[in-house]
């Protein structure tokens, strides 16, 4: 089977996020004051062939321990849906 994986990596919240602070304080610079706070991170979709959910949700985790996210800076979170 198919399956898609959604995963979305963002900073910590112990660290600065300086792109989130400059996209926030454009916001407001455009009189969009009601946003008190902005994290930017990524999102990333993987197309994974496996025998079930469980085993693309492995697949995943893999990927982002060996390569999508750094583990010093970085937090991630995984959803699978079947393609």
């Amino acid at each position: 089977m198919t399956f898609t994986a959604h995963i979305t990596v963002m900073p910590l919240k112990e660290l600065l996020d300086p792109q989130g602070k400059a996209v926030n304080e454009s916001l407001h610079n455009l009189s969009i004051t009601a946003i008190q706070d902005v994290r930017i991170g990524k999102h990333i979709t993987l197309s994974i062939s496996a025998e079930s959910k469980e085993h693309a949700y492995q697949i995943a985790e893999s990927a982002c321990q060996k390569m999508l996210y750094n583990a010093v800076m970085e937090s991630y979170a995984i959803v699978i849906t079947e393609a």
